[in-house]
């Protein structure tokens, strides 16, 4: 199985899992599983997304054990493998990725074609201002319009109550944002992606290139959602979430996950 083919399976799961939750909840009034990916509890093990607990920290000025044990799942599986939530996980890249799949037959090019281009640095300062927007406010702003944590409030509303909420229109605005060109709330305006990307400069899984095998077809380049140059080594960079897109797309196998520490 691809990459694509097995990373698609893992998204409509963890996408599943949201909507399990709230329907497991209402129906059996269960315990067991709650909330969603911004803070999840399976049994009494609670996973916290690290940004959600960066400024929760850094607004109440306190240190909370509980909540830095609930970071470090995910802190330390971006050490490890990187930024795969956003890629292999997060409901927005879920989504996203299937707008592009049922708009792919009536759009002439395979591909979404990339209307906005910014530089890729932007990311940092959109993670270095949602921090100091939120301590500047007093409140961890992101908790709260977390696009990844609105679907699964929107999917909880949906189920216990019928209806949506307003802020599910931010939703739909970074959908939309991402039609009108591939992945541009990911690459340039997620803060959570940003903290990701920045622990997973550390990572151990990258995507390497063999120079020698390439022969300069540009595929990989063209396959990537985030409009890396996998061809020029960029899937070794901090912006790579692992997705695999490119690796799919070398006929010349050129390309390869591999566990091998970076060494700089």
């Amino acid at each position: 199985m691809s990459f694509s083919r097995f990373r698609l399976v893992v998204l409509v799961g963890a996408f599943g899992l949201l909507l399990t939750i709230p329907l497991l909840a209402f129906h059996f009034q269960t315990t067991f599983l709650q909330g969603w990916f911004q803070s999840l509890s399976i049994g009494g093990w609670w996973i916290v997304s690290p940004l959600e607990g960066l400024e929760s920290l850094l607004v109440s000025r306190s240190f909370h054990l509980p909540l830095i044990i609930g970071m470090l799942t995910p802190v330390l599986l971006a050490l490890l493998l990187g930024r795969v939530f956003c890629s292999w996980l997060c409901p927005i890249q879920f989504l996203a990725e299937g707008g592009e799949r049922l708009t792919a037959p009536w759009r002439r090019k395979k591909t979404v074609p990339e209307r906005l281009r910014l530089p890729r640095q932007i990311l940092w300062f959109v993670l270095i201002a949602e921090l100091l927007i939120a301590l500047i406010l007093g409140a961890p702003l992101f908790v709260f319009l977390s696009p990844p944590g609105l679907v699964g409030r929107e999917l909880m509303m949906l189920v216990f109550f019928g209806s949506l909420a307003v802020e599910g229109i931010l939703v739909l605005a970074v959908v939309a944002l991402n039609l009108y060109s591939r992945r541009a709330f990911c690459r340039y305006l997620c803060p959570l992606g940003g903290l990701l990307a920045l622990l997973g400069n550390w990572r151990s899984l990258r995507v390497k290139l063999s120079p020698t095998s390439c022969s300069g077809c540009g595929h990989c380049d063209r396959a990537c959602p985030l409009g890396l140059a996998a061809s020029r080594g960029e899937g070794e960079s901090p912006y790579c979430w692992n997705c695999g897109e490119c690796i799919d797309s070398c006929a010349a196998k050129a390309l390869r996950f591999s566990w091998k520490p970076h060494r700089r």
